[in-house]
């Protein structure tokens, strides 16, 4: 098959979809070439894996356009057109879609052996951070982790009292179809791999209800003298989002190992931080049933929050305690010593474990059929500071339930459901909103009633049915406060910043000590409770 001479444009206007195709093998092997996805030896090898893959008995004979590509999807979207065509996925949907673009990409890239050698060896000479750089975009080049769908998240900052919140709606993952929906209701309980989190993903071909890996690559790593395993999420809330997950399937359990294993991460990986999500329902994670951790690149909000008093102790003399001013109840714990660190922050979480204060509402337990049920648990999170300092981050959580809030007392309440019901796990708790994909196009309409659609206005606070009743309250709270002649722009920033501010009051609801002066002095009460003594 001959292209012939000519643009890049006149090419692909002449070209059938079966050598578009052929053009795109080439292109996508050039791209993986000259990111050291393959080298030089592996050049025929891969490019023969796509023939095969793609029932092509030759390759493309014309002439290639060799211009630089920014990523892999470009030519990925026409290898995935054509495998539809060519009957390689049963429907063109986006989960078969990525099924498929997970599996041409996986013949693109090193074995899992040789992708943990070249980590090592990076590591030996240039350090840590020179190995992370290195395996992260690694792992953006190899389209396992998203950009292209990261790039169509809404971020924006919102300033509140707490400081500057981040807030982002979440477009990244696709939504599967109803067909899809009701197939994966259709299959068996997943057998293997057991959970998304287990070691047996890398290289996994996936399925309607489980997404392909075979471009997933993992570096493995001993905290507590345990195996553990390292990778990057597909779909990156923040820079250089990592989840360490353990060796074997076995349940989230908050304990002093938890401790000790997040601060023998930062030892390891001092330009990350790591935390864990809550062990208990409602405010915990979303998987309980593999224990894992976040970590990344990025200063949280939480990070900057200002500190409203600090305590010590005589048992803990090298060890700082601050109140932070925060929405949620947070203890920092600050100190040159890890040991003595761990040592601190797992009698604070032990005592916090069997504590309640009726005063303010907070139960350690309660009995259901004879049972003690616990309520209390953390969000630990832990980074190292600019001086090398270790720092721990205690969020106190409790998960009680009552007939006001079924959904969870410290859990945002039926107000704010119309922006966001979901658990607010780690990332939350430190100042990053993830709210519903849904609200792109809500909030936008809100802003179309603020800048003057009365007719849709009208629509919406009658009509029962409308994807926009649930934000009744909210619009007629917002046409109060600013009218409805907004310029359509200013009314879309009006409405970000509200939603923001919520975001904020969504995190108070979550905290377990007020804001109030009630709920100042009854955290106060704990950290006495545990040994610290306010300094003037």
């Amino acid at each position: 098959m001959n292209a012939g001479a000519g643009t890049t444009s006149e090419n692909s206007q002449s070209l059938s979809a079966a050598e578009e195709a052929l053009h795109a093998i080439e292109r996508l092997v050039l791209f993986a070439h000259r990111h050291t996805l393959i080298e030089d030896a592996d050049v025929d090898y891969s490019r023969n894996q796509l023939l095969s893959l793609f029932q092509f008995d030759e390759p493309f004979a014309g002439l290639v356009d060799e211009s630089e590509l920014s990523g892999p999807q470009p030519v990925l979207d026409i290898l995935i057109d054509y495998g539809a065509e060519i009957g390689l996925i049963p429907e063109n949907t986006d989960t078969y879609r990525d099924l498929l673009d997970a599996q041409i990409m996986g013949l693109l890239m090193a074995r899992p052996s040789e992708v943990i050698r070249e980590f090592r060896e990076n590591e030996t000479k240039s350090g840590i951070q020179a190995a992370t750089d290195r395996f992260y975009q690694l792992s953006i080049d190899s389209n396992y982790i998203r950009m292209d769908r990261v790039k169509k998240n809404v971020y924006w900052k919102q300033s509140t009292e707490y400081g500057d919140m981040e807030i982002t709606i979440n477009l990244s993952k696709p939504e599967k179809s109803p067909k899809e929906i009701a197939m994966a209701k259709l299959l068996p309980p997943p057998v293997y791999p057991k959970c998304q989190l287990c070691r047996e993903n890398v290289g996994y071909r996936g399925r309607i209800n489980h997404p392909a890996r075979q471009n997933l690559r993992t570096i493995p790593l001993t905290m507590n003298q345990e195996k553990w395993l390292f990778q990057y999420s597909p779909y990156v809330y923040y820079n250089e989002h990592c989840i360490v997950f353990h060796h074997d399937h076995v349940p989230m359990k908050l304990t002093k190992d938890t401790l000790r294993r997040l601060l023998g991460f930062v030892d390891q990986y001092p330009h990350y931080f790591i935390g864990s999500n809550a062990d208990l329902p409602i405010v915990g994670g979303s998987i309980l049933t593999h224990d894992h951790f976040q970590g990344g690149r990025h200063t949280f909000p939480i990070q900057k929050a200002a500190e409203e008093a600090v305590f010590t102790s005589e048992k803990a003399p090298e060890v700082k305690l601050s109140l932070v001013k925060w929405p949620m109840s947070v203890l920092r714990l600050t100190s040159q010593s890890s040991d003595a660190l761990l040592e601190t922050g797992n009698e604070i979480y032990e005592a916090w474990k069997e504590y309640s204060d009726a005063a303010v509402d907070i139960l350690s337990h309660t009995e259901t059929s004879g049972e003690r049920v616990p309520h209390n648990t953390v969000t630990p999170i832990v980074r190292r500071t600019e001086d090398g300092q270790y720092e721990m981050d205690l969020v106190l959580r409790n998960n009680r339930t009552s007939s006001e809030y079924p959904d969870g007392i410290f859990h945002p309440h039926p107000e704010m459901h119309h922006l966001k019901k979901e658990n607010i796990g780690l990332i939350e708790v430190m100042g990053l909103a993830i709210l519903p994909g849904r609200l792109k196009e809500e909030l936008d309409l809100i802003a179309d009633m603020l800048a003057g659609d009365q007719e849709l206005r009208e629509q919406t606070i009658t009509n029962e049915q409308s994807a926009l009743y649930k934000h009744k309250a909210w619009i007629e709270e917002l046409t109060d406060k600013y009218g409805t002649s907004l310029p359509k722009e200013e009314a879309v920033s009006k409405v970000q910043e509200e939603a923001g501010i919520k975001f904020a009051k969504i995190l108070e609801h979550a905290g377990v000590f007020k804001r109030d002066e009630a709920g100042k002095a009854a955290f106060r009460r704990f950290v006495q409770h545990v040994g610290f003594t306010e300094q003037k």
